[in-house]
């Protein structure tokens, strides 16, 4: 049955009594408006623990004062079938003076060096220490065993995993493949902002990403030709607005000038279709 939680101590309770009878604990934190990508990340944690816990919060620091906090969607009880479905033993709903009992300004924050500077970092410059200071709250909330998370946020992932390495927090972070609907879209709680022609033209994300990898199993190893196979592959689509598009190292992000044998590289793309705003990635290497 599941069970729901607004306050700390419910949670810690809850997660105690799971351990005490030796349950491992997993953890997915979402911001709601939940979709098959977040149900395949919770059955991906419910396979792997004995006691699955999700969080609900939309976390108003990872937003910049132009961005959609206000109308970001908020479907609870749907939500909270979603979960049911996917096996969650327990969904923690707090609200925003549980997880900042200051306030946002006044609370203390977390920010993760390098990784929070490049890419999504230069367009929300503030997005990933909001990031890093509600994941690193929630981890102390659940206190863990494992957490998983999403590889289409694949930037995002790999900061938590810096993080999580760099304070000694002790929780194993796993990455759950990208969930994309049959033409392709990367599963996001922002494609429902999308009006049927803009629906249509965000395939292009993906297309842009299968013509890279096929370049890359044909041998090119020039990273500027790959990334303007992504650039071209987007703009010719011309109600997309291309942000950025990049070929780096699967592990720092670093820019690459060519795709060596034996190193892990990944595309990443951002894009906007009217006002919304979508990213997506795929690995070139492995």
């Amino acid at each position: 049955m599941l069970e729901t939680a607004t306050s700390i101590p419910a949670v810690r309770a809850a997660v105690a009594a799971a351990r005490a009878e030796g349950r491992v604990i997993g953890f997915v934190p979402t911001m709601g408006a939940l979709h098959e990508g977040h149900v395949r990340l919770m059955e991906h944690c419910r396979d792997r623990s004995g006691f699955t816990v999700a969080s609900i919060f939309v976390n108003p620091t990872q937003f910049g004062p132009s961005e959609d906090f206000d109308r970001y969607p908020r479907a609870l009880e749907d939500d909270l079938d979603k979960c049911r479905e996917a096996g969650v033993d327990l969904v923690f709903t707090p609200s925003r003076a549980e997880v900042y009992p200051r306030g946002e300004s006044a609370s203390t924050f977390v920010e993760v060096p390098v990784l929070s500077r490049v890419l999504e970092g230069v367009v929300r410059p503030t997005h990933f220490r909001g990031v890093a200071t509600v994941v690193l709250s929630l981890l102390n909330i659940v206190r863990p065993d494992l957490a998983v998370f999403g590889r289409k946020d694949y930037q995002q992932q790999l900061l938590i995993r810096r993080m999580v390495e760099d304070l000694h927090l002790g929780v194993e972070i796993e990455t759950a493949p990208t969930v994309r609907e049959a033409d392709g879209l990367a599963m996001s709680s922002r494609n429902r902002y999308l009006d049927p022609d803009q629906r249509r033209a965000a395939t292009v994300l993906f297309r842009a990403l299968e013509a890279a990898r096929r370049l890359v199993g044909d041998g090119e190893r020039d990273a500027d030709r790959i990334r303007q196979i992504l650039r071209s592959t987007i703009e010719s689509e011309k109600t997309a607005r291309l942000e950025y598009a990049a070929v780096a190292d699967a592990e720092t992000l670093e820019e690459l000038g060519e795709v060596a044998p034996g190193r892990a590289v990944v595309a990443l793309l951002a894009a906007r279709f009217g006002t919304t705003r979508l990213i997506d990635n795929a690995r070139l290497t492995e």
